[in-house]
């Protein structure tokens, strides 16, 4: 669920990833409406099936509406509810695999800003060059972190116009 692409009405490049849960993660979740139904048979069978589907199908819609998104626009690299200049980062590297897996686990600083989810193996660790900020990086978990790494790297040689 990425879009990368260049507005029309501003010269710096746009990048959209949303964190949304897994597919086991949302099968998981539909698997509460039979542990419901279960529950509330001896009661009414009708109640049950209703209240079952009702439960899985909000427990997913919940799931999936409030699942972070990473974006980057008008030279701002906007990660969940955090954001941050583009300009006050470093060189972005991508990770996969055990990489990330290291990055992710005992490789992490403790004073890292971090977006990780599971289920998404990819890891975007980024250096914070502003010698004010008391954290050391941002590690964000990607299912494309070549794309976010590049694009970040885009967003940071391009020029911005003032005031935009």
């Amino acid at each position: 669920m990425q879009n990368m692409h260049t507005d029309i009405r501003s010269s710096s490049p746009r990048y959209r990833e949303r964190l949304s849960p897994s597919l086991w993660l949302l099968v998981a979740a539909a698997v509460g409406a039979p542990m419901i139904a279960l529950v509330l048979t001896p009661v009414d069978r009708t109640l049950a099936l209703v209240a079952g589907v009702a439960f899985s199908a909000v427990l997913i819609l919940l799931l999936v509406a409030f699942s972070p998104s990473v974006t980057i626009q008008d030279g701002v690299l906007r990660a969940g509810r955090a954001h941050i200049d583009v300009d006050l980062l470093g060189d972005a590297v991508a990770l996969t695999g055990e990489e990330a897996h290291a990055a992710r686990g005992p490789g992490l600083d403790r004073r890292s800003w971090t977006l990780l989810r599971g289920g998404i193996d990819g890891v975007v660790v980024i250096p914070v060059a502003d010698a004010n900020d008391p954290t050391p990086n941002w590690v964000i978990s990607s299912r494309t972190p070549d794309r976010l790494a590049a694009a970040l790297r885009r967003a940071r040689t391009t020029p911005r116009t003032p005031g935009r």
